[in-house]
């Protein structure tokens, strides 16, 4: 639905926190020297935020706050690739010869016991236009950034934290603040022979788009979005065949939408609870190919049995895939698989929501220092709006990150989001493309300047657009 109008700018107070915390991480972070140059290092692809990246996923880099990431980041199969490939080579004139040091140009952590904790804070200074069909309207704002990685060094076992939470404070124009935070912790249990349990918790907090579908028309504050997140795997290797099941269990809530003329909207009718178990079984061909197979079956339980229209929105998901896993080592990695899913409603008026879904990641690297991302993924989501099941939602993501020296490192991002409604449905169909462009510059290993710029463009069946452009500058520092 279209937006409606923005909050106001926040006061002298709400800036002044941003800069206080800007100012404590300096402190925190104080950079020592360095002795020598920096080596090149090189940088992985950066996926998407959220989502849900596989605990065998390599560690990413922020597009926003950092250029590489270490062969320590990799799981150890690779790591020794990773060395391998990335030798520093001889300059023309011999000097600076020396071999690539994962550690020497990274932040050092600092260490509690047997845990290493990596934090970063960032500062940033944005300006944003945005067009909705012909009202125009824009805002700067500062942006504080606070991430986190906790990593355990025990012989066996292993428990990974990793954090991240953003605040904006508006400082001029009209526009809607985007706060966000996220957490996960996952504990991998290394049992026996070829045999992993893993146990993971997490948190997410964000105020819903006013972009989405089931956003409230003419809202000041669209609802803050809380989820919660818990789940549980045993993976085994049985000689060539690998098999894994798992289950997961999301508790999703909203908050109260605070309306143009000063009262709210409850929507806690969308509150609802899914547990879904998932089975999965693969075939080593070789060490660079395992063909799999993958099903799973679902339950999503509303808090209220029936939505303020009298729709019944409880359902049940039943999903299959198939598809690949590659590993040709640091060069090219991933995996690619294609199924059907189903959500299938307690309201027969509402029918099923149903479709073809690809889900994929590849990761390429045509050279040291260049890395290239293409992820593919398909979301069913359920609707708000009187008699319509919901949309299907197509997301490819490119990303290209390039080392242009050893301290210099540039991005280029592209993604596009295809949202399709079922024949019958009210709602309209949907394209959003955004594309943008950054680079970061490693003043030290504990301080980088970052600058950014992105565009996005949603077009719908109905005949509106809607255009965001943005850049910003910043700093973060890292420990």
């Amino acid at each position: 639905m279209v937006p409606g109008s923005s909050r106001s700018t926040k006061g002298d107070a709400r800036r002044s926190t941003s800069l206080a915390l800007l100012l404590a991480g300096t402190a925190l972070f104080a950079p020592s020297p360095l002795s020598a140059q920096t080596a090149p290092a090189t940088t992985y692809g950066v996926g998407t935020t959220s989502a849900s990246v596989p605990a065998t996923t390599p560690a990413i880099a922020d597009p926003q706050t950092t250029g590489a990431v270490s062969g320590d980041d990799l799981p150890p199969a690779q790591n020794e690739d990773f060395v391998r490939l990335n030798q520093r080579e001889p300059t023309i004139d011999g000097l600076r010869l020396r071999t690539y040091n994962p550690e020497y140009d990274r932040a050092p952590g600092i260490r509690i016991g047997t845990f290493t904790l990596r934090p970063s804070v960032s500062e940033t200074i944005n300006h944003e236009w945005r067009k909705d069909g012909d009202v125009k309207t824009n805002r700067g704002y500062l942006e504080t950034g606070i991430r986190g990685t906790l990593t355990s060094d025990w012989s066996r076992h292993q428990l990974t934290v990793t954090g991240e939470g953003i605040l904006q404070n508006n400082i001029s124009g009209e526009g809607e603040e985007e706060p966000r935070a996220n957490i996960d912790a996952e504990l991998r249990l290394d049992l026996w022979d070829e045999t992993i349990a893993r146990l993971r918790a997490g948190y997410s907090f964000e105020r819903e788009d006013a972009d989405d579908p089931n956003a409230i028309s003419n809202a000041k504050n669209q609802s803050a979005v809380n989820t919660y997140r818990l789940g549980a795997a045993v993976e085994r290797d049985f000689g060539l065949i690998r098999g894994s099941v798992g289950v997961d269990f999301d508790r999703r809530t909203y908050g109260d939408v605070e309306l143009e003329n000063g009262t709210n909207l409850s929507v806690k009718y969308r509150n609802r609870n899914t547990g879904t178990l998932t089975a999965r079984v693969g075939y080593e061909v070789s060490p660079a190919l395992i063909p799999f197979l993958e099903a799973s079956v679902g339950k999503s339980l509303y808090d209220l049995r029936e939505d303020p229209l009298g729709f019944e929105r409880s359902y049940q998901t039943y999903a299959g895939r198939g598809g690949v896993e590659i590993d040709l080592g640091e060069k090219f990695y991933g995996e690619l698989g294609l199924g059907y899913e189903t959500y299938n409603f307690e309201d027969d008026r509402l029918g099923d929501l149903s479709g073809l879904s690809v889900d994929g990641r590849l990761n390429w690297s045509p050279q040291r220092g260049t890395d290239v991302l293409f992820a593919v993924s398909t979301d069913l989501n359920p609707s708000t709006t009187p008699g319509d099941a919901g949309s299907i939602d197509y997301n490819l993501t490119n990303i290209i990150t390039h080392q242009m020296r050893s301290d210099l490192v540039a991005r280029l991002t592209n993604s596009l989001t295809l949202r399709n409604y079922p024949s019958d449905a009210s709602s309209s169909d949907e394209t959003t493309w955004r594309t943008g462009a950054g680079l970061t510059y490693d003043i030290n290993r504990y301080l980088a300047l970052t600058g950014d710029v992105s565009y996005e463009r949603t077009t719908r069946d109905r005949g509106d657009t809607t255009d965001i452009t943005r850049v910003g500058v910043g700093l973060t520092l890292r420990r």
